[in-house]
């Protein structure tokens, strides 16, 4: 099962980059370049705990819906999401939140397999490991720019 650990330094409270993660307008912006857009479920705001969001997206040139579940919330703490129904055999993003010398560090565990067996795990390796890494690494980026901003202010309303 690959397994994609990152750690993002965030000058910026805990809570508002908690409340950033869990922003589907933010993440409609952070993914911009696949065109994600939230389809059912949880359409806009902060998402929570129970809480189901379908989006809709185009990866590796191919249109796919996602339905992910906030599996788990502790507030400035913690939240969880696993999909529900997509194109992985399983997917679970953990997202934590600590403070260090007046920063955030945002950590990601995000954990998935891929269907198709042997092909799938070959897959991996070629290169899906290194798109979600960078995936990731955007929204990241985007997450941080918006809390070391004023620009926060435009997608938690």
């Amino acid at each position: 099962m690959p397994t994609i650990i990152l750690f993002t330094k965030i000058k910026a409270a805990r809570k508002l980059v908690f409340d950033l993660s869990r922003s589907i307008e933010l993440h409609k912006i952070s993914t911009a370049k696949t065109n994600e857009k939230a389809i059912a479920g949880k359409t806009k705001g902060l998402i929570t705990t129970g809480e189901t969001v379908t989006w809709r997206a185009k990866h590796l040139g191919f249109y796919q819906n996602f339905t992910s579940k906030v599996i788990g919330c502790r507030t400035s703490e913690y939240f969880a999401d696993e999909m529900v129904s997509g194109a992985f055999k399983s997917f679970k993003h953990e997202h934590f939140f600590f403070d260090e010398n007046g920063q955030t560090v945002l950590v990601d565990v995000m954990e998935y397999v891929s269907p198709l067996g042997i092909i799938g795990k070959l897959i991996d390796r070629l290169f899906l490991k290194k798109y979600m890494t960078g995936f990731l690494k955007i929204r990241n980026k985007t997450i941080k720019q918006f809390a070391e901003s004023d620009e926060w202010k435009y997608v938690l309303k």
